[in-house]
């Protein structure tokens, strides 16, 4: 008996769930992948990719990692992109942080620590670039969504300069870029109006998203774990 039997338990239950709805579907899976969609998310447990959007196994290429950012030096991140892109050839890469997020906040607050003060820098420099739009907002964890919104704005825009989706493009392969926002308390998805087909469209859309970020009320006192 070892202090993991519950969770093999628990997937032999799940297991024979799925096979009991569809006898054929492990078969089907084992032979290949063939997702539309990359989610680049955060690692916070609470915000499970596939669940969130309701999709199986296989519908659904992931990359996590804390506070769902996109570094140019980041070979995972850059791998990922690559394998999804010109492998799977999905056609939607979904950028989706959420609010609430304990990264943001420590990078807002400057309270990391260790390794994580040195990734978390890349979320200082979204706050950095945005401190203006941060110090019209009244409370902390107002403070702490718009830089969680705002952050997916950034990172958004880092994958659409990753020479990957540059070429990618350029070939004029379909693919497109898109930001939201998960929100633990009630388990919805909201779109942060960013959907980026070319090069020559995203300067434009990011801008008109953080516009409208500033004009938008921010969504707190209402957040899972406060």
């Amino acid at each position: 008996m070892t202090a993991l039997d519950d969770l093999l338990k628990k997937n032999q239950a799940w297991a024979d769930g799925i096979k009991k709805e569809d006898p054929d579907f492990f078969h089907r899976l084992s032979n290949q992948q063939a997702p539309e969609y990359l989610w680049i998310g955060c690692a916070d447990s609470r915000v499970p990719a596939n669940q969130i959007v309701d999709l199986m196994p296989g519908e659904l290429f992931v990359h996590r990692n804390v506070a769902n950012v996109v570094v140019h030096t980041d070979f995972n991140c850059l791998s990922v992109l690559q394998f999804a892109i010109e492998v799977l050839k999905v056609k939607h890469i979904l950028v989706v942080g959420h609010y609430n997020c304990g990264g943001v906040r420590a990078a807002l607050l400057d309270q990391g620590f260790g390794l994580l003060s040195n990734w978390l820098r890349h979320v200082q420099d979204v706050r950095d670039k945005h401190q203006h739009v941060l110090d019209q907002l009244p409370s902390e964890q107002d403070r702490v969504d718009r830089l969680c919104e705002l952050n997916v704005v950034e990172q958004v825009g880092h994958v659409c300069q990753n020479s990957i989706v540059q070429e990618a493009w350029k070939r004029e392969q379909r693919l497109t870029v898109h930001g939201f926002i998960y929100d633990v308390a009630d388990g919805l998805l909201r779109d942060l109006g960013l959907h980026i087909s070319s090069d020559a469209e995203r300067e434009a859309i990011k801008e008109q998203s953080v516009e409208e970020l500033v004009i938008r009320p921010v969504r707190s006192g209402r957040h899972a774990g406060q």
